[in-house]
């Protein structure tokens, strides 16, 4: 089955209204008819801005979290309502940073999943290693408990329209990229981890991202491996020629 690449740029907690609308005006021309879908994740303020900013053009919006209540007392967390309303089609779920600085749990990230998909918004759902792990040598199943834990509950249909980022914890903003065939290796289980509990039209049809220090002069080696569909890009998602280079790969 051939899927369609997807890379999706995460801001972080950077770039004001301001400097992200500036940034999506400067980057539409250069990812015009690009082959991979286009997603940017602005911070929470810049959102709607940056939705009404890129309409017209082949490029979506994404959140960098939401919460899994349609409301209530929750102070500080987003609604999929919320996200609906102003024009977000993804959400990264689980990312490392999220995990380590605020403590969301598998259980949360399956929870956020499940409320996203259920709203129409396509979940990226990250998982992926630490360092000590790696070395450990545990890492394979480790990233397939992530994997198994973020998608209970899921039909086999859902899941294949779900996206899943492979992010290694030790190259995530260090400077560090996994090897190609390192990327491949996880990527590779990840989709037999799919197909396992959830047949091989889910496997072959959900979209595996790499994520971890994704730079220009690296993406054309990550795109040539068979179960890497896309790029989660950081860094270099903030400036526009840097992240349509990665687009065009």
């Amino acid at each position: 089955m051939a899927r369609t690449p997807i890379i999706a740029g995460n801001w972080k907690m950077n770039n004001t209204i301001a400097q992200g609308k500036a940034l999506v005006k400067a980057l539409a021309p250069l990812v015009k008819g690009a082959k991979a879908a286009v997603v940017v994740c602005p911070a929470a303020t810049a959102l709607a801005a940056v939705a009404k900013a890129v309409k017209g053009t082949n490029i979506a919006v994404g959140a960098q979290n939401v919460h899994w209540e349609k409301s209530g007392a929750y102070t500080g967390e987003i609604s999929t309502d919320m996200l609906a309303e102003i024009g977000v089609s993804y959400c990264v779920l689980g990312h490392s940073e999220r995990r380590d600085y605020f403590g969301e749990t598998n259980e949360g990230v399956n929870k956020r999943a499940r409320a996203a998909y259920a709203a129409g918004i396509t979940p990226i759902i990250c998982c992926g290693e630490s360092l000590e792990i790696r070395e450990a040598g545990t890492y394979l199943a480790y990233v397939a408990y992530q994997i198994e834990a973020a998608l209970a509950g899921f039909k086999a249909r859902e899941v294949a329209k779900l996206v899943i980022a492979y992010e290694p914890i030790w190259a995530i903003g260090t400077g560090k990229t996994a090897t190609f065939e390192q990327a491949e290796e996880v990527c590779a289980h990840i989709r037999a981890t799919v197909k396992a509990k959830y047949g091989a039209a889910a496997a072959n049809a959900i979209r595996i991202q790499y994520g971890g220090s994704v730079k220009p002069e690296t993406i054309a080696g990550l795109m040539k491996k068979p179960n890497v569909d896309g790029a989660l890009v950081g860094g270099a998602a903030l400036k526009a020629k840097d992240f349509a280079a990665i687009v065009n790969f």
